[in-house]
């Protein structure tokens, strides 16, 4: 009867049988939703008004913004509005790479010769329709002038020179600041004043990174003459006279008083020039240095560069 008992308030009164466990098929956070999480229109035109450190803390927020972000159409409107120049018909290298290329605070110096830099400026970008440059170190309006002219009179004569096979596009300018002997003058001991213009790309070809592509020399002369400034300019030829170059050639509006020793320049939609006014001096060293994409390559930069005599 203890027995019989036992058995009826085990069955009756104690803990039940365990249960039988459920196996999930999917976990919670598996489920399918019908639709994306955010709309993905919204977001690409919300990413325009970022600028790019935004963008890359946005995309890195989740997997799906990064796929909705990192889109080169949004990094292309980003690159053109910040550098306020007009799209090219094609690029060699994805906007994100062109965007991080023109603002990551990258310089031609950074890469070599970094020993004999000082300091720098970016000053801006332009954009070049023709593939003919005018190179000057003067900034009034250059007038008539006859490209088939021998290379050193028209420096001598005007202080210009063209430059033929430019690469089309968008260039970025910087102002550089560099220690003597970078200008091979054993006589000099001084500092250098570099106005350094490149293609977008230039810092992402494997030929530029590699150090197979090097300036050559295009022209060079003394000015052994008092120079109120050390002056240089970078025109497409094809926009010489157009109302956004003339603001270049109006100097005196933005070289600053003649007392005023800090560096200018002047940036228009197809020029860039810069000045640094100079106290008593016996003249200047104008050079003119190219930088070719190969031996036959279209010109990818523009070096002038000037330091007192």
């Amino acid at each position: 009867m203890g027995k019989q008992l036992h058995n009826a308030t085990s069955s009756a009164g104690g803990l039940p049988p365990p249960a039988k466990r459920i196996r999930r098929t999917k976990t919670i956070c598996s489920c399918n939703s019908p639709r994306p999480p955010f709309d993905e229109d919204i977001w690409t035109e919300i990413a325009k008004f970022l600028d790019g450190k935004s963008l890359i803390m946005l995309a890195a927020t989740s997997r799906w913004f990064r796929r909705a972000i990192m889109d080169d159409g949004i990094w292309k409107f980003v690159c053109l509005r910040d550098l306020q120049v007009p799209s090219p018909p094609r690029v060699a290298f994805k906007w994100s790479k062109l965007y991080t290329s023109a603002f990551d605070g990258s310089h031609s110096y950074k890469f070599r010769q970094q020993e004999k830099h000082i300091d720098w400026m970016r000053i801006g970008a332009f954009y070049f329709d023709s593939s003919v440059a005018l190179l000057t170190e003067r900034l009034t309006f250059p007038g008539e002038l006859k490209k088939e002219e021998n290379m050193e009179k028209m420096l001598r004569s005007h202080g210009c020179c063209f430059l033929d096979n430019i690469k089309p596009g968008i260039w970025i300018a910087d102002l550089q600041l560099v220690r003597c002997p970078v200008c091979d003058l054993n006589t000099c001991d001084g500092t250098m004043q570099t106005l350094d213009a490149r293609h977008i790309e230039l810092f992402l070809c494997e030929g530029y990174q590699s150090g197979s592509w090097d300036y050559d020399l295009v022209g060079c002369h003394d000015l052994k003459k008092r120079a109120d400034g050390a002056t240089g300019s970078i025109i497409d030829v094809k926009h010489l006279e157009s109302s956004s170059t003339s603001a270049v050639f109006d100097y005196k509006s933005w070289i600053g008083k003649h007392n005023d020793w800090q560096p200018k320049a002047m940036i228009a939609f197809h020029a860039v020039a810069v000045n640094t006014n100079l106290q008593e001096n016996e003249g200047l060293h104008v050079k003119y240095q190219a930088m070719r994409a190969g031996p036959e390559g279209e010109v990818v930069s523009i070096r002038i560069s000037q330091q007192l005599l």
